[in-house]
């Protein structure tokens, strides 16, 4: 049996998910606090390689032994996310773990992944805000968000969305299937969230780069469709921060 975990974290200092040589990141912190709460060097897979900056509301993970498919415990799971976290720094926890099948793969079985991109739209940055949320000092009005809403529902369906993929990315197809997009007003919080079974690396930041254009009134919300199926990068907008973006729910 796996350990399967769920995880929060802020993404301000990391380099992202995966372990990389020269700087810090999410797995690599896992991995320290795995050894030293279990023992021995674990294998840690993610279901996802959240960019450097991006934030997680609810990143989930397996846990096994290093080089092979099982972890060996006594530590009971309800117990596994306090004794986790005491071995985490404070911008990365634990909040859930439970006994998976040893074949169960935290990246493959994923049938569909939320992210939110939060923007503070606000004429004055907020300090609470800075690293957590892109600031766009021109305040969208109630129509602009409309606009913003109907050119978020032509994204939903299964489609080509080569449109909003970083330019030199190499994917084996980058067919989709949107499940919803939506765009909410909290306070001075704009919020988008989007679902999908999929995503192309930057594809939720070039939307939403995407969807401010819109509401700056510089596509037009109707323009979507034909900025999608033209698979062409430069159509779209421009690719947002990764200081917004939160992969939010994961569901297998």
């Amino acid at each position: 049996m796996k350990l399967f975990i769920k995880v929060r974290y802020l993404g301000t200092n990391y380099c992202g998910y995966q372990v990389q040589p020269n700087a810090p990141s999410i797995q690599q912190k896992l991995n320290e606090a795995a050894h030293t709460l279990f023992g021995y060097d674990c294998d840690i897979v993610g279901c996802s390689r959240t960019d450097s900056g991006v934030h997680a509301n609810e990143f989930c993970a397996t846990v096994a032994q290093k080089g092979c498919d099982d972890l060996i415990t006594s530590l009971p799971p309800e117990r596994v996310p306090l004794a986790f976290s005491a071995h985490l720094p404070p911008d990365i926890s634990v909040f859930d773990a439970k006994w998976v099948p040893s074949d169960f793969h935290a990246r493959y079985d994923v049938l569909e992944k939320e992210y939110l991109y939060r923007i503070y739209n606000a004429p004055v940055r907020d300090p609470f805000w800075e690293g957590r949320a892109y600031h766009l000092p021109r305040v969208l009005d109630d129509a602009a968000l409309a606009r913003m809403r109907q050119a978020a529902a032509h994204l939903v369906g299964k489609q080509d969305f080569a449109a909003y993929m970083a330019q030199g990315s190499t994917v084996a197809t980058t067919v989709r299937t949107v499940k919803s997009a939506s765009v909410e007003r909290d306070g001075e919080l704009l919020v988008l969230r989007i679902s999908a079974d999929g995503f192309l690396y930057n594809m939720v930041r070039i939307i939403t780069g995407t969807l401010i254009d819109v509401g700056l009134g510089k596509i037009d919300p109707d323009e979507i469709p034909a900025i999608t199926a033209s698979c062409d990068r430069s159509r779209a907008g421009m690719t947002v921060p990764a200081c917004g973006l939160y992969l939010n729910r994961v569901l297998y």
